[in-house]
C-alpha cells in the first residue's frame, strides 16, 4: 500500500535515495552498509551454527544445505579454476552466498523498510544493498585487485609485466599498443560485473516501485471504499506477484554470474600465454 503524500515523482525519488551520511567523496550511504554488513553476517553465522551441530550420523535439514553448497561450489571451481588453489572454492561460496541474500532484499515489500525506519526517524533508507553502485563496484573493485594478486603469484613480477606488454603480439614495437588492450581488457572485467549486477537489481526494484505507485493517488482506507481502487489494488497484487515470481529467477541467476565470471577471471590471470 502507497503514501498518497508527495506524488509520484516524490515517491519514486524517495525510495530511491539511500540514508547518505557525509557530503561529496567521502558520503557514506549507511542502509547499504549496515545491510550487507548484516547479511555477510548471517551466512557466517548460519554456516557456523551448521559446523557446530554437524554430526557424522544423520544430519539435519541445515547440516544438509551446508554440505550441498560446499560440495557444489569445491566442484565448480575444481571445473572452473584450472590448478590447485586452496582460496578458489570458499571465495565461490562467499561469492555467491553473500550476493543472493543481499539480492533477495528485492523481495521485501517496497514500502516495509523506508516507512519502518521513517517512523524512527530516518528519512531515507534502502534495503536492497546491490542497487547502491559503490557496493557492486566496491565487490568488483575487489575481484580486480584479485585478478593482479593472482596474475603476479602465478606468473610472477616479471612474466606479468611481459604479458601485459607482450600480449597478444610478441613484438617489442608492439608494447604500447599490446599495454593499452591489457590495460582496457583488465579494468573492462569490473566495470562489466559492477554494472551487470547493478543494471539488473535497479530495473527490477524500479519495476516494483512503478506497481507500487498503481495505488498511490487513494489513502489507505479510500482504496477499500471505491471501485477504483479495489480494481487497481487487485491488478496491483497480481502484477507484484508475477514480477516477484519471475524475479525469483533473477535473485540467484544474478549472483551465480558475478560468482562464475570471478572464477573465470582468476583461472584466465592464473594462466600462462
Amino acid at each position: 500500500m502507497s503514501d498518497n503524500s508527495g506524488g509520484v515523482t516524490y515517491y519514486i525519488n524517495h525510495h530511491l535515495t539511500h540514508w547518505s551520511i557525509g557530503e561529496g567523496f567521502w558520503t557514506i550511504h549507511a542502509d547499504s552498509l549496515i545491510v550487507s554488513i548484516l547479511l555477510g553476517s548471517l551466512f557466517c553465522w548460519i554456516f557456523w551454527a551448521a559446523s557446530r551441530k554437524a554430526t557424522e550420523g544423520v544430519p539435519g535439514g541445515l547440516q544438509n544445505f551446508v554440505e550441498m553448497m560446499i560440495e557444489g561450489m569445491n566442484k565448480l571451481a575444481k571445473e572452473t579454476f584450472h590448478g590447485h588453489n586452496p582460496l578458489a572454492a570458499p571465495l565461490a561460496l562467499t561469492l555467491f552466498c553473500w550476493i543472493f541474500l543481499m539480492n533477495l532484499m528485492d523481495l521485501v515489500p517496497i514500502d516495509l523498510a523506508p516507512s519502518t525506519m521513517e517512523a524512527l526517524g530516518w528519512d531515507y533508507f534502502k534495503i536492497l544493498p546491490t542497487v547502491n553502485m559503490n557496493v557492486t563496484f566496491g565487490l568488483s573493485l575487489s575481484v580486480l585487485a584479485l585478478i593482479i594478486i593472482y596474475s603476479i603469484k602465478y606468473k610472477g613480477p616479471k612474466g606479468y609485466l611481459h604479458e601485459l606488454f607482450f600480449h597478444p603480439f610478441n613484438h617489442w614495437s608492439l608494447a604500447p599498443f599490446n599495454f593499452a588492450l591489457n590495460f582496457v581488457e583488465l579494468f573492462a572485467k569490473p566495470v562489466s560485473l559492477s554494472l551487470r549486477l547493478f543494471g539488473n537489481l535497479y530495473a527490477a526494484e524500479l519495476i516494483f516501485i512503478l506497481i507500487a505507485t498503481l495505488t498511490l493517488s487513494y489513502g489507505l482506507f479510500e482504496v477499500f471504499t471505491s471501485l477504483g481502487g479495489i480494481f487497481l489494488l487487485i491488478g496491483q497484487i497480481i502484477l507484484a506477484t508475477i514480477w516477484a515470481i519471475f524475479h525469483i529467477l533473477v535473485i540467484p541467476l544474478q549472483a551465480f554470474i558475478f560468482m562464475m565470471l570471478t572464477m573465470v577471471y582468476l583461472s584466465m590471470a592464473a594462466e600462462s600465454h
